[in-house]
């Protein structure tokens, strides 16, 4: 399988700012790549790069098989760009943007109004088509651009937090339509903050911190460094965390970690349900019973956490930072 996107070393620098220093990256083809990271972390910056909007300062990067600094061109013809906000005309209609782009590809009149029609019917704005894109909500005006970045089918897209401002219901959709290119071979970098979306769409993941990466792998590698399973118990009275967290310390293997805001203990086990089980037990003989007792099995959230000491956010960094 050949890569469609490599970078080697790739850096960025503004002044006496670091954005992004030596990231290595390799994209096979057919496949997708999430790279998560706090905000200011570098992935926009990342994307910039990669599409020829800014020249490294140091680094090399290709997209498939193209030097992105010496044929900058060539490189925009194989590729669709989505980014953190939405590129649309708020004069033209909703046809009319997507028709645009088009003839911008030199699809020709008719062949850019088909491809079009196809798109707005894909992103369900058919209804809005002849609607000037100034009328829409931030979510269609968001599907309109995704739609924009899929005019000419190019087989290397790049997706900067390509559910920001979505509705759940859009959310989903959007994963059907990014699942479907990936099927019909096309390659797909994207950025995300949704730990559940890089959790169900990439192959491999990158987790990038202050300009460089800190940890790559699948999902399941990732949550695989977080030590297994937990037990958390949830009581109703502060004053029995004390003696809940004494029996989480009998079937853990660690030390219990006390949440006295919620009001919660939580432990990591090796023993699963046998764990669970001793502890209800032990509970029970204490008098103490728990609002809530269960078994989490480490997500990506957890991996975020741990790696940059920051909680995942709904957020996407903001436009001219690194």
């Amino acid at each position: 399988m050949a890569n469609a996107i490599i970078a080697e070393q790739l850096g960025k620098t503004y002044g006496s700012v670091t954005a992004v220093v030596g990231l290595d990256l390799v994209v096979p083809e057919g496949t997708v790549l999430g790279l998560l990271g706090p905000n200011g972390a570098g992935k926009t910056t990342t994307v910039r790069m990669l599409t020829t909007l800014i020249t490294p300062t140091s680094g090399r990067c290709e997209v498939g098989g193209i030097d992105v600094c010496a044929h900058p061109d060539r490189v925009r013809r194989i590729i669709g760009v989505s980014g953190q906000y939405a590129a649309v005309d708020d004069y033209l209609t909703g046809q009319e943007n997507l028709e645009m782009v088009g003839r911008l590809y030199h699809l020709g009149k008719k062949r850019a109004r088909k491809r079009a029609k196809e798109l707005l019917e894909q992103f369900e704005l058919t209804d809005a088509a002849d609607r000037p894109a100034k009328t829409y909500s931030g979510g269609m005006r968001r599907r309109l651009d995704l739609a924009g970045a899929l005019v000419v089918q190019p087989p290397v897209i790049f997706l900067d937090e390509p559910t920001t401002g979505l509705d759940p219901r859009s959310r989903l959709g959007m994963w059907g339509v990014i699942s479907d290119l990936v099927k019909a071979g096309s390659t797909l970098l994207l950025t995300t903050q949704y730990l559940e979306e890089a959790d169900r769409l990439c192959d491999d993941i990158v987790v990038i911190d202050h300009g460089r990466a800190i940890a790559q792998g699948t999902a399941t590698e990732l949550k695989s460094q977080m030590g297994g399973e937990k037990l958390a118990v949830a009581v109703g009275d502060r004053g029995e965390l004390v003696t809940a967290a004494d029996v989480l310390r009998s079937v853990g293997v660690d030390e219990p970690e006390v949440d006295d805001q919620a009001r919660e203990v939580t432990v990591h086990i090796e023993r699963g349900t046998a764990a669970l089980v001793e502890a209800v037990r032990k509970l029970d003989a204490a008098d103490i019973t728990p609002t809530n007792l269960e078994i989490r099995k480490p997500t990506l959230d957890d991996v975020f956490l741990t790696l940059t000491g920051q909680p995942a956010q709904e957020q996407t960094e903001t436009g001219g930072t690194p």
